[in-house]
């Protein structure tokens, strides 16, 4: 794993885009797997703003999106499609025939949204944030690292984590999505996860530190042989080599 600790989040948000434009540069065709939720937004932002300086361009990639919630419809404005076209495809002139999302096509075949990432060659960029009980998608605690795309049952932990993009009411977020699974995650060439906020700073250090068990399910890309890890200094507060974060300056960087 290499870390890399930013003073701000607009700042770990640029370096990530950084890491993007570096790939799609030498790769202009790849394959991309994406994320949603708060901590990505400044990051699609900052896309948006290269994008528009003509510094970047997704004009050739196709996306993947990590998970779905279920009975969903693709104009609601709760769903995952409608946030991914609100935060990045409309304003970036992605074409539907570029993303692609697990729900509703492959609700009855899961394991055919992994095909269909195999036969665009799998994922070469994959986006991951990290929630607080440590699941990455909608993989939550006990998920097994042999899972590839899968229907699962969200823990009311994470419904009330989302309630915030359902009025504020937990029981109106779905009780199911459908997510790639950690095996899916894990085919990704090169894996970028972000966190922000200081309530991210535990399960982080967990996940880093902490033994790879399914208890904790991004612990699992202790295991991955191209992972980057970018955060603010809220969030890696408790990353070593802690003499990192007595110095003036970010950011910080060191592998583990």
């Amino acid at each position: 794993m290499h870390i890399e600790v930013f003073g701000d989040q607009k700042r770990a948000s640029q370096r990530i885009v950084d890491l993007l434009t570096r790939q799609l540069r030498a790769y202009p065709y790849s394959v991309l797997g994406l994320a949603t939720g708060a901590t990505v937004i400044p990051i699609y932002r900052e896309i948006i703003g290269r994008i528009r300086r003509e510094q970047l361009s997704l004009a050739q990639v196709r996306t993947f999106n990590l998970d779905e919630y279920m009975g969903l419809q693709d104009h609601d404005p709760h769903s995952f499609h409608a946030f991914m076209q609100h935060h990045l495809f409309y304003p970036a002139h992605l074409t539907p025939n570029q993303t692609f999302f697990p729900f509703p096509e492959f609700s009855q075949d899961p394991s055919g949204y992994d095909r269909l990432i195999e036969q665009h060659g799998g994922i070469d960029w994959q986006l991951l944030g990290i929630g607080h009980n440590g699941h990455i998608g909608f993989n939550e605690p006990g998920t097994s690292f042999d899972s590839e795309t899968h229907v699962v049952k969200l823990t009311e932990n994470t419904r009330k984590a989302n309630r915030h993009w359902f009025d504020g009411d937990w029981h109106h977020v779905p009780e199911q999505a459908l997510t790639m699974g950690l095996k899916t995650i894990m085919r990704s060439r090169t894996i970028v996860l972000a966190a922000f906020g200081a309530s991210k700073s535990a399960v982080l250090a967990k996940a880093v530190y902490g033994p790879v068990c399914p208890e904790l399910p991004a612990s699992i890309l202790q295991h991955h042989p191209r992972v980057y890890i970018i955060c603010d200094q809220e969030a890696g507060r408790l990353l070593r080599p802690s003499s990192s974060f007595n110095s003036p300056g970010f950011p910080s960087q060191f592998d583990v």
